[in-house]
């Protein structure tokens, strides 16, 4: 023992800790203090690619009314082309059941659509009307096939999702399956009404299982097809999504990838500068994607026809006059609200929606012209630019 201690004696303090620090450390097997073990990957806060894209469902219908489409130096071009050139990524349709009013926006000219998208290299996000005619917060009448099981909980969904299902197997045997799907359109009250009855509020227990029929269809087509098909669910204004998509979850609607929300500012209580707020507080509650799938903004107020525009006054905000640069600063300053917010996509509602000598129900010509972004000879503005 006296040997080892005047061994030791001889030995450098500080060597000698240096020495005790090692075999401390291999008896504990720890890794060396320069080679920390890595951190785990949280895979829960993965970034979503924000996407920005157009509602082109009137397209079709206005090159058959003869409309003339320029990309802005002059020369005509196929809409579809002008949008996927200026960096639109995603196409909007909206899709009705049986419109016996129009031929457009019916399953055949949808396919065309998508088609036609699919050949600019865009995206589709196809939104299920069901209805024959426009549905939205004031009107949500069911399908006239469906009228005679409209009060039958079970056959009302076996119709649901036998539509939603067979609609995507046709396109998907027809190369033309969608990316994404918007089960009902801004659905603040409840689907697929009875047009005898008056609805005073939602019986979640009856809607909440017509939803998720819809979604079980997706579901099933999803994995029969092994696409990654994502769902959306969209309500009008942000101040309904807060309290619709809260009672949506208490009645079991949770399987959907995508809250998606119309915004039109003078329909809506919340001022552009505190959507973020909104839309943090929709992705933190109910931890989805969510995305603004209707805006748009007046770059005049002069009317091209006889078809009132529906923007008008009461649509501007001071901070944005309708002009070409408003209308375009409008878009840039949602989008970074969108952003702050944690939102993933921002679309614009029927951006080629112009004048032509056609006629809807209510007037010859566009009630859009005034928010679209092309000019009275059809050319292409500088609103284009939102898409970069």
């Amino acid at each position: 023992m006296n040997w080892i201690l005047s061994l030791l004696a001889r030995i450098p303090i500080v060597l000698l800790i240096a020495i005790t620090l090692f075999l401390f450390s291999c008896d504990r097997n720890e890794v060396p203090v320069d080679q920390p073990p890595s951190p785990p990957v949280d895979t829960t806060s993965q970034q979503v690619e924000f996407i920005k894209g157009a509602d082109l469902s009137y397209v079709n219908e206005m090159l058959d009314c003869g409309a003339v489409y320029k990309n802005g130096s002059g020369l005509e071009k196929d809409p579809y082309e002008i949008f996927s050139l200026a960096g639109c990524q995603w196409v909007r349709l909206r899709l009705w059941h049986n419109p016996d009013w129009t031929s457009y926006s019916n399953f055949t000219d949808v396919k065309k659509a998508i088609k036609k998208s699919r050949d600019q290299g865009m995206k589709v996000l196809l939104d299920f009307h069901y209805s024959d005619d426009w549905a939205d917060p004031s009107k949500q009448f069911v399908p006239k096939a469906w009228e005679g099981v409209v009060n039958n909980n079970t056959h009302l969904g076996d119709s649901i999702y036998n539509y939603t299902y067979k609609t995507l197997k046709v396109l998907e045997n027809e190369g033309l399956l969608p990316e994404m799907l918007q089960l009902g359109n801004e659905i603040n009250i409840e689907m697929l009404q009875d047009p005898t009855k008056t609805y005073e509020k939602i019986n979640w227990s009856r809607n909440s299982f017509i939803i998720n029929k819809s979604i079980e269809a997706v579901e099933q087509v999803r994995e029969e097809s092994g696409e990654s098909l994502e769902i959306a669910l969209h309500i009008a204004q942000p101040e309904n999504a807060l309290w619709w998509f809260s009672e949506a979850k208490t009645a079991g609607i949770e399987d959907f990838e995508w809250i998606a929300i119309s915004y039109y500012p003078a329909w809506s209580s919340y001022e552009l500068n505190d959507i973020s707020e909104a839309i943090m507080d929709l992705k933190e509650s109910y931890k989805k994607e969510v995305m603004i799938v209707e805006t748009a903004y007046p770059f005049t107020l002069e009317n091209q026809d006889a078809a009132n525009n529906i923007l008008g006054l009461d649509a501007l905000l001071d901070e944005y006059p309708a002009s070409i640069e408003g209308q375009l600063a409008y878009l840039k300053d949602l989008e970074e609200e969108v952003i702050k917010g944690g939102g993933a996509g921002l679309f614009y509602w029927e951006p080629a929606w112009v004048s032509t000598s056609c006629s809807t129900r209510w007037g010859e010509g566009s009630h859009w012209d005034n928010a679209v972004f092309f000019d009275s000879n059809g050319e292409a503005h500088k609103a284009m630019e939102f898409f970069k």
